[in-house]
């Protein structure tokens, strides 16, 4: 009953994850200027992540054509995988920290420091900062509850791309 919502209405339910992904961003903005929790560099890139995911499909509900609905999925997909990417690898960090750890530079003092093709590896490489848990619900980290939403934001790009492709 519930893949029918997938055939139904494809457009409202990627309006859904564009508007979950400005709320979990919200959230982020949040916890960075009200609680106080700087965001490490891998935050950052998921951030950014998400910012596309919401970007994508939000674009691809606006638009009525079945190919676009197909190609925004799937980019959806890709996007979303990025995020669980870099999320997974940051609970990763969390749950096995390396022995030293020192605190790198953020996000954008690497970016004004390094050219952009040392800055990224650096990026992914963490720093002391992306190891340290300072928010956890339900004994999830914000990493670990930040994977499993890119999870299932990939999932349900991958039920849309299987479905809309089935129909042609």
């Amino acid at each position: 009953m519930f893949l029918t919502y997938f055939d139904a209405m494809p457009r409202r339910l990627l309006a859904l994850v564009a508007a979950a992904c400005v709320a979990m961003l919200a959230f982020g903005l949040y916890l960075q200027h009200v609680v106080g929790l700087e965001p490490c560099p891998m935050c950052i890139v998921q951030r950014y992540a998400l910012v596309l995911v919401a970007v994508v499909a939000g674009i691809t509900a606006m638009i009525k054509s079945r190919g676009a609905l197909v190609a925004g999925s799937g980019l959806m997909v890709l996007l979303a995988g990025f995020g669980a990417f870099v999320a997974a690898r940051q609970s990763f960090l969390q749950w096995y920290p390396p022995e030293i750890a020192s605190c790198g530079r953020d996000f954008y003092g690497m970016i004004e420091t390094f050219p952009l093709k040392r800055a990224i590896p650096m990026i992914f490489k963490g720093s002391g900062d992306c190891t340290k848990i300072d928010w956890t619900f339900l004994g999830g980290s914000i990493a670990n509850w930040s994977f499993l939403c890119f999870v299932g934001i990939g999932l349900i790009g991958l039920v849309l791309v299987v479905r809309q492709a089935r129909k042609r």
